[in-house]
């Protein structure tokens, strides 16, 4: 049975290449199966990318602060360490030969003052930071050279569980490297690496470096852009579990930074949570799937539009709502004024309702609105899909948004942070913070738990 097994595999493989055609993976009669035309004509596109951040200096090192030294050197100077300029490195697909468009991702070159691109000819160019978005780890680059070569971009919606993959990059700095593999699940989410997820998961080889880098179909269309893996504590490299950002999703974002050079997000001001069985057994539904909404927030598109605690939403613009992170993505992912259109469920009825984005700084933000230090915070309630609900037996304040640079942000406050007390004063919804805070002077200090952890935030 082994041996049978082991003999179906390229008959499969070469059964998908044929029923690819006219994609640039096939098998010419009389030979084996065999990924190279496909390789030969993506790999011109991707480009390898290092970026050098600021010089930064280097901290003495605890071995010259013991006391032996500290005899030997006497008034002598100490050895010190030299500054340095921390470096990272990834991986990028050129997706408009024309204007010299790179994608990759926003950690790959966060922070960098000199960003440098060697295409897979070996040239090697300064690139320009068109624009980022550290929420979905997208990064728009921008090369000026000729004879680029670009990938299509394909339509990550028609994905599928089983469709074979390519991903291709420069992991550990090895130089390009084509590794393959199958989509394993699509809209992975939950797994807290960015604010917006809807990960393509693979078993194609990911490792460090090939972040940025394009996920590749049989026809030579980027799928997805290689982000991250999953690998037990000090297993280290790759067993078999990659997450790409779908195409989608990365399209949306450069056509946003290409037009206004940031994203311009926005909220309806809607709380939800996902439509477990025993929520959509309390509420009387027989849907499956969709968002809950748990609260409006006041002076909010939602509220002006009728959204009521309660609703059950399971489409937006004509698509189904699978879930609270699904709807968050398809929100979030829009621009400031677009139309939204809702079908939700309510006490057993379809209601349409519709709506435009709002800007997220003119949104009321529950609590935080009154408080100079939480601006741009968002409170909620501590429900059961939270990991430390039964540990704190519901008693706490969930932080369910962070706007960045706002008080709160920069003192590292984080979505789905549990503040338990306030200026030392135990809190369980977002009005006993108002209370906590009322007639005091800054800073706030915040107790919260994260994960397994707890630490104290002061936010000036």
């Amino acid at each position: 049975m082994r041996f049978s097994l082991l003999l179906l595999a390229p008959i499969l493989l070469a059964l998908s290449l044929h029923a690819a055609a006219p994609a640039h993976a096939h098998q010419p009669a009389g030979e084996v199966p065999s990924l190279a035309p496909l390789v030969k004509k993506s790999a011109p596109a991707v480009v390898s990318i290092t970026s050098t951040g600021a010089l930064q200096e280097a901290p003495p090192h605890p071995f010259f602060d013991h006391p032996f030294f500290e005899e030997f050197f006497g008034d002598r100077q100490r050895p010190q360490r030299r500054p340095r300029r921390p470096r990272a490195q990834g991986s990028g697909v050129i997706v408009d030969a024309e204007r010299g468009h790179i994608l990759t991702n926003h950690h790959v070159i966060d922070e960098a003052q000199e960003i440098k691109v060697i295409l897979a000819d070996r040239r090697e160019l300064v690139a320009e930071l068109v624009g980022a978005d550290p929420e979905t780890d997208i990064a728009l680059l921008r090369i000026d050279a000729g004879s680029l070569t670009a990938l299509p971009l394909a339509d990550s919606k028609t994905l599928e569980v089983g469709d074979y993959v390519v991903a291709i990059g420069s992991p550990f700095g090895l130089g390009q490297t084509v590794t393959a593999g199958i989509v394993s699940a699509v809209g992975r989410s939950g797994l807290r690496l960015e604010s917006y997820e809807d990960f393509i998961q693979t078993d194609a080889a990911i490792n460090v470096g090939n972040s940025g880098g394009p996920l590749v179909n049989l026809k030579g269309e980027v799928v997805g852009i290689n982000t991250a893996i999953f690998a037990r504590a000090g297993a280290g490299g790759n067993i078999g579990i990659g997450f790409a950002i779908p195409i989608n999703m990365a399209r949306q974002i450069m056509d946003q930074l290409l037009a206004h050079g940031k994203i311009q997000r926005g909220r309806i001001g809607v709380q939800i949570q996902d439509l477990v069985p025993d929520l959509a057994a309390a509420l009387g539904t027989m849907q499956q799937h969709g968002a809950v909404v748990a609260q409006v927030l006041p002076g909010t598109p939602a509220e002006a539009a009728g959204i009521q605690a309660g609703d059950i939403v399971i489409e937006m613009n004509g698509e189904p709502v699978t879930g609270s992170s699904d709807l968050r993505n398809k929100v979030g992912l829009l621009r400031v004024g677009d139309a939204v259109r809702l079908v939700v469920e309510r006490e057993g009825a379809l209601v349409e309702i519709d709506l435009a984005v709002g800007e997220s700084g003119k949104v009321a933000l529950g609590a935080g609105s009154e408080v100079p230090q939480l601006a741009g915070v968002v409170f909620g309630p501590l429900t059961p899909s939270s990991p430390l609900y039964d540990e704190l037996e519901g008693e706490g304040v969930l932080v369910l948004e962070v706007e960045e640079d706002t008080p709160a942000w920069n003192a590292g406050l984080r979505a789905d942070d549990v503040i338990v007390k306030v200026n030392r004063r135990e809190v369980k919804t977002p009005d006993d913070i108002l209370e906590a805070v009322e007639g005091t002077d800054p800073p706030v200090l915040l107790n919260v738990r994260r994960g397994d952890g707890a630490l104290f935030i002061p936010i000036r």
